[in-house]
């Protein structure tokens, strides 16, 4: 079988990151969404080691709706790691809770400065995006490092997957996820917490938005009964990710 050549138009052909989701345990998939190759050529993270009963809590803060505190009680209470994609709105708006996230052993990544589609941008405008992030980063709570990319609306290309991977990011999709981020519809705890739990499986990479109550109020159920299912929280760092 002769393979594609690698062009401009394919390298700049846009993905939105979609799943099939997960169900009774089962591996969530990209099998059929068109982009498997390109997120595996570029070491993006979909899943961690599905051999092991492992979950990576993620969050993205693009701003803040008075929920993260609460969050960062029950990660502490519970002592579970997670990590925090922040665009530059949140780095000027919120510096002390950037501060507690990296005292209280969290991560910070990067949802870019102004959360643009990345595959309408230039890559010098993405080295500006994703550089000023890690810089203003450092400087409000000394984390030196800035490993992780959280493309902004899930929208990247292979150019995008590309360009991010050579600036040092690893780009981080997900493996489970659901409507959580219309702050105009709350459908209570309970739904956040069957929404989340519907969905684990081995090596998941959960996404949630900080802006919802829901998630919030529920968190802290969603990691004691994953626990009583055997699941251990680790952090992006102890992540070790198979083929899939």
């Amino acid at each position: 079988m002769s393979m594609q050549p690698i062009t401009a138009a394919s390298m700049d052909q846009s993905f939105h990151f979609g799943f099939k989701k997960s169900k009774n345990g089962e591996l969530a998939s990209i099998d059929q969404e068109g982009f498997k190759d390109i997120v595996q050529k570029h070491g993006a993270i979909f899943l961690g080691d599905t051999s092991k009963k492992e979950l990576y809590l993620t969050f993205d803060n693009g701003y803040e709706n008075g929920f993260t505190p609460q969050i960062l009680d029950v990660l502490k209470q519970k002592k579970v790691p997670a990590i925090f994609f922040v665009t530059g709105h949140y780095i000027k708006d919120q510096p002390e809770l950037l501060k507690r996230m990296v005292n209280e052993g969290h991560l910070i990544g990067n949802h870019s400065w102004s959360h643009p589609d990345m595959s309408r941008i230039s890559p010098e405008k993405m080295k500006t995006e994703l550089l000023r992030v890690k810089e203003e980063v450092t400087q409000v709570t000394g984390q030196k490092e800035m490993k992780y990319l959280r493309t902004p609306r899930g929208i990247f290309s292979e150019r995008t997957l590309a360009v991010s991977k050579d600036l040092g990011f690893t780009n981080v999709f997900w493996s489970v996820a659901y409507k959580d981020w219309d702050t105009k519809v709350r459908m209570g705890s309970r739904y956040a917490y069957e929404k989340v739990m519907a969905q684990i499986h081995p090596g998941a990479v959960i996404l949630l938005h900080s802006v919802s109550k829901d998630n919030a109020d529920a968190l802290a159920q969603i990691i004691d009964d994953a626990r009583k299912q055997g699941y251990e929280f680790k952090s992006l760092d102890e992540l070790k990710t198979k083929s899939y």
